[in-house]
């Protein structure tokens, strides 16, 4: 159950803040480890929302594993490089998520389980890799390879990102040119084009039409802007069958879509790479990575891969059959399998597809910005012949 708090810090300072607790005594012993004490508490009704805030961030994520890796390669227990971390922390999400990890260890569990218990935080393949790190007792070198990882998935992400910054803004700046015309320009000069006596040509009237919905309808703006909320929350609970059919479409779009799978075919061999590195089994792995590269498209690929392997296929010729990768990274993969360095030839692969997704990225910037830029002064050329033709054409005609 999530609860909603008031308490005080040892300085005397009020906090406030939500926590998840199986109780109020739960609730209250979990603010007492973070050096709080609980003045009240009332329990929050559980609500549906289109998308949640993740606790933790990847920068965040990063700085615990980290400064984890240092204190263990340091000799410092993990319950006391865990309580370490939390009392050096201010208030905040990662201090509870913290703590809530050394209440799970303090009851016997172990730190893949207790990290298992927050998938917002920590997907499968992270608590895979923390797991057979435990099991081969090489924690502080999967926590290092995690923190190399996390940092390459944070760079390849803001590079994602910046694509898409100019033309988010860039249409935004569409929007609101747009309905400024149509809303306050357009019907400035409707009366007076109307009465012209002229035959209006059809963009006008269109345009004239346009402006009036919207202004005699404004609850058409209030849907058009909730659109892309609802289509992400229709997203979300889409049918299995659909997803594939628009994650495969997605794929398939010109100059966006490689560039998408190139990230995505990056991302997996990184994980893949890694995880069979930590000792983890090529269908465990596959198994693992199926539910995290993001698209149920190449997740069915995956798992078709799964079934050929499981059936006694090489890894490299079931790839090679789904033409998930070009022909020199099946050499690579078969290389790998022949000398046994999998995990090496994966990396390879990681690093190919990263340096082609980052300089795919760059191309198409160059292409999208002259592209959107042009297609910004069509729009508003459009709106402006549409308004200002047929006064130039009366103004033409009158004779001095």
């Amino acid at each position: 159950m999530r609860y909603r708090y008031r308490a005080i810090d040892q300085d005397g300072r009020r906090q406030r803040g939500r926590l998840d607790a199986q109780n109020s005594a739960a609730l209250e012993l979990r603010l007492e480890r973070l050096g709080l004490i609980l003045i009240d508490a009332q329990p929050l009704a559980p609500t549906l929302r289109l998308w949640r805030r993740a606790p933790v961030t990847r920068s965040q994520l990063i700085e615990l594993c980290f400064h984890l890796e240092q204190l263990l390669n340091a000799g410092v227990p993990l319950l006391d490089s865990l309580a370490d971390l939390r009392d050096s922390l201010p208030q905040g999400r990662l201090r509870v998520l913290i703590a809530s990890l050394i209440e799970d260890i303090e009851g016997g569990q172990p730190l893949s389980h207790a990290l298992a218990r927050h998938p917002a935080v920590f997907d499968r393949v992270f608590v895979s890799l923390i797991e057979a790190g435990e099991t081969s007792g090489k924690l502080p070198e999967v926590l290092q390879h995690l923190v190399e990882t996390l940092k390459w998935q944070d760079e390849l992400a803001a590079q994602t990102r910046r694509l898409l910054i100019y033309p988010s803004l860039l249409g935004l700046i569409i929007g609101l040119v747009l309905l400024f015309l149509l809303l306050w320009l357009v019907p400035n000069l409707a009366s007076f084009i109307r009465n012209m006596g002229q035959t209006l040509p059809w963009n006008t009237r269109l345009l004239l039409n346009l402006s009036e919905l919207l202004r005699s309808q404004p609850h058409l703006l209030a849907l058009l802007a909730a659109s892309p909320f609802a289509a992400w929350g229709l997203w979300r609970w889409l049918d299995p069958t659909y997803r594939y059919k628009v994650d495969r479409l997605t794929l398939a779009l010109p100059y966006l879509g490689p560039v998408l799978q190139k990230i995505m075919l990056a991302r997996f061999a990184r994980y893949f790479g890694l995880m069979y590195g930590a000792g983890i089994p090529i269908l465990d792995s596959l198994a693992v990575l199926e539910g995290v590269v993001g698209n149920s498209a190449l997740a069915h690929s995956l798992a078709q891969a799964r079934r050929d392997i499981s059936a006694g296929q090489g890894l490299a010729a079931s790839f090679e059959r789904l033409r998930l990768f070009p022909p020199l990274v099946i050499r690579m993969l078969r290389v790998g399998e022949s000398t046994g360095a999998i995990d090496r030839a994966l990396g390879n692969v990681s690093y190919f597809y990263s340096r082609d997704a980052r300089e795919s990225i760059a191309r198409l910037q160059l292409l999208m910005e002259p592209m959107l830029t042009l297609l910004l002064g069509v729009l508003l050329g459009t709106v402006m012949l549409s308004v200002l033709g047929p006064i130039y054409d009366l103004l033409s005609q009158i004779r001095y």
